[in-house]
Parts: C-alpha cells; sequence; structure tokens
C-alpha cells in the first residue's frame, strides 16, 4: 500500500501534503508546531485534522505490517498461493485480513483438529465438494480405522462433519456476508437482574432496540450493567436466515449429501459463528461507543479549558464543607495567596454573623472583585450565604459557582503539595477554586483531565486511549494561547510544543537561579532544551514587557527577520509594534500584493498572515474575544423556579441525548437534544458547547428527583431573563 497515497485520498489533501506531513511527523514535529508553523507544507491544515492523520498514519502502519507477517506465516506453512496473496493485497481492515488469516491460524485442540488427526480431512473435503455419486455410507466406511479412533461410520460421518463446521466458519467471505446481515438485523436484548440497583437499570428491563441503531451512550450503559451483573445482555439473531446466507455459498445446486451439509452449516453457526460473530458484534459496538465517548470528553474539555479568564481581579475561593468549616483563600491578580481563613455559615455550626463579620473584613482588607464558590458539598447553603452578605456590603462584589471536579485531586497531589507544603488539603482546594475562575487553563491543566467533570462514563474507557486523546487537547489549547515563560508552573510548560516534564523542571530551575529570562534564545541556555525542542516550543513561550516585542507574540524566532524585512519595506520598525503604529499595515501589503510581499520576505502567504496578525495585537489573548464568565449576586433554589420561567444559564456538560445548563440553581438542568433547536440535529454538540452562554425556558420540574427539564428552541426572540415575581404560573 501506498500510504501517502491513502492517506491523501481519504483527507483529500494534495499528495505532496500528505508526504511532508508524514515527513514532519517522523522527525519528531509536535501537532501544534506542525499546524502553526508548517503550514505551507500541509495547506493550513488545523491541530484536529493533523491529529487525526497522525492517528490514521499509526494504524495504516501496524496494518502494513501486520499484512507483512501473515503473509510470512502463511509462507511458513508452505500454503500461500496467488489467490490467498491476491485476497492479502486487497483487504482493507484488519478484520478483513484476520478473517484471509483464520483457516492458517494455529488452533488450539478442537473437535475439527481431533478429527483431522484421525485422518478424515479426505473424507470431509469429497463431502464438503458434494459431487461424489456414491453412497455417503460407502464412501465413509473407507475412513473407518479402529488404530485411529474411528469406530465405526457413524464416527468417520461425525468427525467429517466437525471438520466441515470449522471449514464453514473460518470462511473469511461467510464470514464477511453474515457480519454484515447481524449487524443490519440482529438486536441487542437485556433482562434486569433483580438487587439493588435495580432502580439504576430498571430501564433496561425487557428491553430490546436494534444493533444499528442504538446510540453509544445506551451501549456504555448497558456494559457497565452487565458489568456490574444488573443486566444479562444477548444478541437475538435470525438463525434461520443466516444458515439460509451459508447455503447460499456452500451448497451445490442439485449437489450430494444435502442434509448432511444443512445439519454441518446448522452446527458451525449455532456453534462457531453465531458465538464468535456476536462477541465480535459487542466488541466492535464498545470500541465505537467508546471512541464517541472520548469525542465527546474532547468536544467539552477544549471550550472548557479555554473559558475566557478573570484578568486583573482579586478573587476569593470557598471551599465549601459542613462540620470542618469552609476554607477561604484570596488571590491577586497574579494568583497569589495573600490572605486565608476558616468560617463556619454551615450546619451544624450555623456561624453566620461571626463569618459574616470575618469575610466582610476579608473582602474590604483585600479589596476583593469575585468570589468563586465550589460546587460540591455545603454548596447550597455556602451561596445563600454569601448571597446574602453581598447585600450588605458596601463594595460591589459578585460570586460565580465553580465546578470544583478533580480539585480533592489537585489538592492531595505531588503538585499541590509541591506549591503549598504548609496548606491543608482543604485550603489547597479553595486556592485551586479561586484560581479556576481567574485562569481556567493554567489551573485545570493541572489536574488529571479525566476528573475535570466532562463526558460520561470516564472510568469505563480503554485509558491510554482516552488520556492520548485528552492529553492532545490540552496540549492544542495550551499552545493555542501561549504561556508566559517568566510565571507558568512547571505543569503548564511541560504541555508546551517539545517540552516534556523534565525540560519544564528544569525551565523553573533555571528561573529561580538566573532570574527572569530576556529573550526567549537564553531557553538554550536552559539543560538538556537543545536546538530541536528549542525550535518546537519557542513560538508558544511568551516573554512579555522585555527588549524584544516578538518575544511576546506568536511569531517564531525563525521568521523574526522576514518580520523585520516586513517591517522595514513599509518604513515601520518594532518600536511600531510595541506603541501599537502599525494598524495600516494590512492596507499596505494589499496595495503592493499579498503574495509579492510574502515572496520578498521569505516566506508563505500563510507565514505572512500570522506574522500581521501578531503584529498587530503583540500580547493578545485569544480567550479575550471570548463571552466572560457570568457572575452572580443573588441565588435562587429549585424552590423558586416555575415552568415557563425564561433563564440564563451556562453549558456544563454536552453529552449524547443533550446537554446541562447551570441556570443558577443547585441542580443543573437538562436540554434534551429535541429540545436544542428547531432542526435535526444527530448530536448536541452541533449546536452547544461547554461555557456557551444560553437562554434556555423551563418545560419541567421534578421537585421529588431534583430534576428541570429545560428548552432553547421554545424561547422566543423577545422574551427576556424572567425574575421569580414575574414568572408564568
Amino acid at each position: 500500500m501506498d500510504i501517502a497515497k491513502a492517506l491523501s485520498l481519504e483527507f483529500n489533501i494534495r499528495q505532496d501534503y500528505a508526504n511532508n506531513l508524514i515527513t514532519l511527523l517522523d522527525e519528531g514535529c509536535t501537532v501544534p508546531f506542525i499546524a502553526r508553523y508548517r503550514k505551507e507544507m500541509h495547506g493550513t491544515l488545523d491541530d484536529q485534522v493533523i491529529r487525526d492523520f497522525a492517528d490514521r498514519l499509526e494504524y495504516l502502519r501496524n496494518f502494513e505490517k501486520r499484512k507483512e507477517e501473515v503473509v510470512k506465516l502463511i509462507t511458513e506453512q508452505e500454503k500461500m498461493t496467488p489467490e490467498i496473496m491476491d485476497k492479502i493485497d486487497k483487504a482493507l481492515t484488519l478484520t478483513e485480513l484476520e478473517d484471509i488469516y483464520r483457516p492458517f491460524r494455529p488452533k488450539r485442540q478442537t473437535r475439527a483438529t481431533i478429527a483431522e488427526s484421525k485422518g478424515l480431512k479426505p473424507l470431509a473435503e469429497i463431502i464438503y465438494l458434494q459431487k461424489d455419486k456414491r453412497d455417503l455410507i460407502d464412501i465413509a466406511s473407507e475412513y473407518v480405522n479402529e488404530e485411529k479412533g474411528v469406530k465405526d461410520v457413524n464416527e468417520a460421518l461425525s468427525g467429517a462433519s466437525d471438520i466441515i463446521a470449522e471449514m464453514i466458519s473460518d470462511n473469511a467471505e461467510i464470514r464477511k456476508i453474515l457480519r454484515e446481515f447481524i449487524f443490519n438485523s440482529a438486536q441487542i436484548v437485556t433482562t434486569l437482574k433483580p438487587g439493588e440497583n435495580y432502580l439504576t437499570y430498571e430501564t433496561y428491563e425487557n428491553y430490546k432496540e436494534p444493533v444499528n441503531k442504538i446510540p453509544s451512550h445506551r451501549i456504555l450503559a448497558i456494559n457497565r450493567g452487565e458489568r456490574e451483573e444488573c443486566l444479562k445482555v444477548d444478541v437475538e439473531v435470525n438463525a434461520e436466515r443466516c444458515e439460509e446466507l451459508i447455503g447460499e455459498e456452500v451448497l451445490v445446486k442439485n449437489g450430494q449429501f444435502k442434509e448432511f451439509m444443512e445439519a454441518a452449516i446448522k452446527d458451525s453457526f449455532e456453534r462457531l459463528i453465531e458465538p464468535s460473530l456476536t462477541r465480535e458484534l459487542r466488541s466492535n459496538l464498545t470500541d465505537t461507543a467508546n471512541e464517541q465517548a472520548i469525542k465527546m470528553f474532547e468536544v467539552n474539555l477544549k471550550p472548557l479549558l479555554m473559558q475566557p479568564p478573570l484578568k486583573d481581579k482579586v478573587i476569593l475561593g470557598l471551599d465549601p464543607a459542613y462540620r470542618t468549616g469552609c476554607k477561604v483563600a484570596v488571590i491577586d491578580e497574579s494568583g497569589n495567596v495573600i490572605d486565608k481563613t476558616v468560617i463556619y455559615p454551615t450546619p451544624p455550626h450555623n456561624q453566620i454573623e461571626k463569618s459574616e463579620e470575618v469575610l466582610t473584613d476579608l473582602i474590604l482588607k483585600n479589596k476583593v472583585d469575585a468570589i468563586a464558590i465550589g460546587n460540591g458539598t455545603a454548596s447550597k447553603e455556602s451561596e445563600i450565604f454569601v448571597s446574602n452578605l453581598i447585600k450588605k456590603l458596601t463594595r460591589k462584589v459578585q460570586y460565580m459557582v465553580v465546578n470544583e471536579a478533580g480539585a480533592s485531586v489537585y489538592s492531595a497531589s505531588k503538585l499541590g503539595a509541591e506549591e503549598f507544603p504548609d496548606y491543608d488539603v482543604s485550603l489547597r482546594s479553595a486556592v485551586s477554586i479561586a484560581r479556576r475562575l481567574q485562569d481556567p487553563l493554567a489551573e485545570l491543566i493541572k489536574i488529571d483531565v479525566k476528573s475535570i467533570g466532562v463526558g460520561q462514563y470516564q472510568h469505563d474507557m480503554p485509558q491510554k486511549r482516552l488520556t492520548t486523546v485528552l492529553d492532545g487537547v490540552v496540549e492544542d489549547c495550551v499552545n493555542s494561547v501561549g504561556v508566559d515563560l517568566n510565571t507558568a508552573s512547571y505543569k503548564l510548560l511541560e504541555h508546551v510544543s517539545g517540552l516534556n516534564a523534565g525540560i519544564a523542571k528544569n525551565i523553573v530551575e533555571y528561573r529561580k537561579e538566573h532570574g527572569k529570562f530576556t529573550e526567549r534564545e537564553e531557553l538554550l541556555k536552559v539543560s538538556k532544551l537543545g536546538s530541536k525542542a528549542y525550535e518546537q516550543c519557542a513560538g508558544f513561550l511568551r516573554i512579555p514587557n522585555e527588549k524584544n516585542i516578538l518575544d511576546n507574540t506568536g511569531v517564531h524566532p525563525e521568521s523574526y527577520k522576514a518580520t523585520e524585512k516586513l517591517l522595514k519595506m513599509f518604513n515601520m520598525t518594532v518600536t511600531d509594534v510595541k506603541n501599537e503604529n502599525v494598524q495600516n499595515l494590512p492596507r499596505l501589503i494589499g496595495a503592493k500584493g499579498e503574495e509579492e510581499v510574502a515572496k520578498s520576505c521569505g516566506v508563505g502567504v500563510p507565514t505572512l498572515d500570522d506574522i500581521v496578525k501578531e503584529l498587530l495585537k503583540p500580547g493578545r489573548d485569544i480567550r479575550d474575544d471570548l463571552p466572560k464568565p457570568e457572575l452572580r449576586s443573588d441565588v435562587l433554589s429549585i424552590e423558586d423556579l416555575k415552568v415557563g420561567m425564561v433563564m440564563r444559564g451556562t453549558v456544563r456538560n454536552v453529552i449524547d441525548f443533550g446537554a446541562f445548563v447551570d441556570i443558577g440553581v443547585h441542580q443543573d438542568g437538562l436540554v434534551h437534544i429535541s429540545e436544542v433547536c428547531d432542526r435535526y440535529i444527530k448530536h448536541p454538540s452541533e449546536e452547544l458547547s461547554v461555557g456557551d452562554i444560553v437562554k434556555v425556558k423551563i418545560i419541567s420540574i421534578d421537585l421529588q428527583k431534583q430534576r428541570i427539564g429545560l428548552s432553547i428552541k421554545r424561547v422566543g426572540e423577545d422574551e427576556e431573563v424572567s425574575s421569580t415575581a414575574s414568572a408564568e404560573e
């Protein structure tokens, strides 16, 4: 297989681009670096397409390697033929390839191998060909041999039947036909087992759904129920039709031994083919469901990490609790902890007046702008307390309930202990909660992304694959934003293109020993950071307010000379960039001709475009263009809600069947996929992303189950957000 050609067709790109991508990946270039700084070599493909390309490249290479192994194994058995070789060459999937190899795979002892050892293979072949006109008993009697363990004709025929059953089962074409038929006609059937988790899985009592229509999230739910021994799961197959399909392939028209062959076909299907293909089917369904679930993690994680930071604000983080009290930490505009305490406004202490006094002093003394409240245990009581306190303050302060998923993981981690060795675990959580509001990306990357609380069934996923995909999302986010070289933690730095944990720690150590970096080139003095790592990382690291303004942009050092040529061409300098006096640069380039300017500077047009964008807004944060976090000053409970209210909320999680939206009460409401928009959509992610601010209408409230049903599509264009007083009854 010409892998580059296959990939160019699959991804609909030029073959030279496919060749370039393969070369760049083989040279050890990272996806962010390729996507950002080698655009001319691949036609400006984005990070995700390049990651998919890299995954597919690895699959095809492994596939080709397996083909070579199969050819070698069959050849060693001296059974290779031109026909088999042709089938191997034409195989497009690993399943097809393994079906071809199946008859040649060394088998453990089976009924067929035992029969073959008794010399019954020739008899089976005579019967399978269905051309011999003699009586079956007469033919079989020739193979009776007590020394070999064939005592009579019945044993001979039984052994021949076992061999034929295995021959049918090993037939690649038959397996392909049945695989397709079963996928399109079979049903998943579940039976609920009585037990303590009955209510969890009551939906699946006597449940049945076509295999080709069952959604991924349902597959994962059924798998979990089976694993917890709450569900019995079967695949219901039309066995009669399957046997007919086999007969169409192996029975000869007007052939001999029809009755015997039909019995062998039935045995082959029931004993060998059906168990094998249904296991394979369920495995494939699970693999597909896993990929879909992992995709949802990927889709949800990116907007979560890319939420706009709350810049230049002093933030108070509050980690709610009951008996042990609420831990409080105040961080300054740079994320440094400047104050901390513990208050007891929640049961069983209920020290509300004392807590108000302590928190008021803390807020006024440190000029707090916003309060971040964790959404865990005692969150509701803490939110009510904070909301009431804000009304009494002379300073304007707002609050936001922050998803604290994974905060306890960070608090108990080695990194948490390194950052705050003198703080207890809960106090570290308060700091993390505050920083999540101040800079979500910088804080959330400190936590195992599987613990962040987006997606479903994270513990059921193949962990290696999930980690690989989510690490890719983190890498893309970190590098698209850029990292301040002089303030970033080593945990943030290790996600920068070309760096790893060891080099990231060396950068931090160098910073401690030598002070702030003054230019990017100084990175080459860091231990173990060589020229290749420098090439990969330099463009993503920022040095604000230093001697070269380009060091605070996404312009790569390899393009500095080209940038200086560009500025000189229009009588400008880097000082003009620093003073923001280059706003007419796009117009000047347009007048001269973009291609001519790029050629004169020695770069391609895509690189020129990127350079100009960076010069216009040096030090810009791409997250600043996104909607800011929704801060509140009052609190609602589910009892305050009424059907018909229109609320503003924040999308917290997008899943296969809908999206959960935070509307300011303790429970997130569910917008079912059917309530997202008026047009048909296959998945809610087509319309919604984590972090989106949306207007929703309340369509149902279940106080007993604490569930809120929401709709986006039912909100009229002119409808305003409701207050509790004006809501429809």
